[in-house]
C-alpha cells in the first residue's frame, strides 16, 4: 500500500465525487461534492483525493478553521469498496504528515459523530485523543504535534474560514 494525497483537478473531480461510503454511514460524513464546495467558500480548507498508487480510494479535507483558531482534519472518507483494508489509517497518517509541514500547526483537531465508533477507533490508533469537548453535537479529538519546526505551508497563508 502506497497512499498519497493529491489535489482535486478537472481530471479527477468526477471520480472523486462518485466515491461513496457504505450504506449506514451516510449520516457520518457529507458527500465529497459538498466538501469540495465548502473548500471554495472557505479558502483555508483544502480538499485532496486519497490514492493508493494510481487508484483513488478516498477523500480528505484539512486546514485552518479561523473562528475556532484550530487546524482541523475536516473530512476523511474511504470509498465503500476500499473500507476495512487499512486505507483510512494510512490516509489519517498522511494528513498528519502533511499538517506537520505547517509551521504554526501544533495540534490537529477533528470531530466525529458519536455513533461512528469505527472512526473513533481509527483516530485513536493514529494518536488522536478525546478533548472532552463537543462541537455541534460531535465528539472532538486532538492530535499533538511535538516540536514542530517545519517550513510554512500554503494553508496558513490563506484567508479566513468561518
Amino acid at each position: 500500500m502506497s497512499v498519497s494525497l493529491r489535489e482535486i483537478t478537472p481530471e479527477n473531480f468526477k471520480e472523486c465525487i462518485t466515491l461513496k461510503v457504505a450504506d449506514g454511514q451516510t449520516n457520518f460524513v457529507c458527500p465529497n461534492v459538498t466538501s469540495i464546495a465548502h473548500s471554495k467558500v472557505y479558502p483555508t480548507i483544502e480538499p485532496y483525493a486519497v490514492y493508493d498508487d494510481e487508484r483513488m480510494v478516498g477523500f480528505v479535507m484539512l486546514g485552518f478553521i479561523s473562528h475556532l483558531k484550530r487546524y482541523y482534519l475536516v473530512r476523511l472518507m474511504i470509498d465503500e469498496n476500499f473500507q476495512g483494508k487499512g486505507f483510512g489509517r494510512a490516509a489519517a497518517l498522511a494528513v498528519i504528515e502533511k499538517m506537520k509541514q505547517i509551521q504554526e500547526c501544533r495540534e490537529i483537531y477533528l470531530n466525529f459523530v458519536p455513533e461512528n465508533k469505527n472512526a473513533e477507533k481509527l483516530y485513536q490508533s493514529v494518536g488522536f485523543e478525546r478533548t472532552g469537548e463537543l462541537n455541534e453535537g460531535e465528539i472532538v479529538m486532538r492530535y499533538l504535534i511535538e516540536n514542530n519546526a517545519n517550513p510554512k505551508s500554503k494553508i496558513q497563508n490563506k484567508t479566513d474560514v468561518s
